[in-house]
């Protein structure tokens, strides 16, 4: 049996995740989480202000498992929030909620 050799590697993965994660940030009709939150990225234009920065994530989130959970129930934490739960409500799939840790975490 032939093994299957990959092309990309670990690096170029999560190159490619960040940038699926920046896309859904900036999108109107998927993450848009530039509708509220304002961040170091040049791309993140007309960002709002109704949620916090997205500035220094890895020192506020070391452990990137709490920031996910945020993204996906921000309710769990606190029951007020108003940012969607993107995972409880399935706005988004795993896959596109990893990819915006993923960009996320190293703003």
């Amino acid at each position: 049996m032939l093994a299957t050799v990959s092309n990309s590697s670990p690096a170029s993965d999560q190159s490619e995740l960040v940038a699926q994660g920046k896309a859904l940030y900036l999108d109107k009709k998927k993450g848009n989480c530039v509708a509220c939150h304002m961040s170091s990225d040049p791309d993140a234009k007309l960002a709002g202000i109704q949620g916090p920065p997205l500035l220094a994530m890895k020192q506020r989130y070391p452990d990137i498992k709490q920031l996910r959970a945020q993204i996906w129930d921000p309710t769990i934490r606190n029951p007020k929030a108003t940012m969607p739960p993107f995972g409880r409500h399935w706005i988004l799939s795993e896959k596109q909620i990893d990819a915006i840790v993923a960009y996320v975490h190293q703003l």
